[in-house]
């Protein structure tokens, strides 16, 4: 049951980040200065060939590949951990970052690097650009994190 509900939320967030990079690539490849949405937030082009917050970017199709390469690896430990697990809150958790890391998969298989197109800055701040993949990854860790401070019930051992 666990493993279902992690799958369907994977799947969501996976149809998600691919329709909103389907639609919004074409979008600020017509607009590569970017698009002011409000004071605080902006639509931009960003190519991330690094990591997350644009580590290790190297453009190289070495470092694509292997990159690619440790993402599968990590993607199927997750996929056995969600596979393991016990509680709907972790399921989910773990269903948002398989769905954000396929979607990251996927650019990086498509394009070498992932397209990353949501700017939010503050005080002249700029927060590094990111997608919808990027948020669920977040979003699942920190819920893995919540769910590791909760206390657990003494059980039979």
């Amino acid at each position: 049951m666990m493993l279902r509900l992690g799958l369907a939320v994977a799947l969501l967030i996976l149809i998600a980040d691919q329709v909103s990079k389907y639609f919004l690539l074409d979008l600020m490849q017509q607009n590569p200065q970017g698009i002011v949405i409000t004071p605080f937030f902006n639509l931009v082009l960003v190519w991330n060939t690094g990591v997350s917050f644009g580590l290790f970017q190297e453009d190289s199709t070495t470092r694509s590949w292997t990159l690619i390469g440790l993402a599968v690896a990590v993607l199927v430990w997750l996929l056995v951990w969600l596979w393991r697990a016990q509680g709907r809150l972790v399921a989910a958790a773990l269903g948002l970052i398989i769905g954000g890391a396929i979607g990251n998969i996927i650019d990086r298989y498509r394009f070498g690097a992932v397209f990353d197109f949501l700017d939010f800055h503050v005080f002249g701040w700029h927060w590094p650009a990111f997608n919808v993949a990027d948020s669920a990854i977040v979003v699942g860790v920190c819920l893995l994190l919540l769910d590791g401070f909760r206390p657990r019930s003494q059980g039979n051992g």
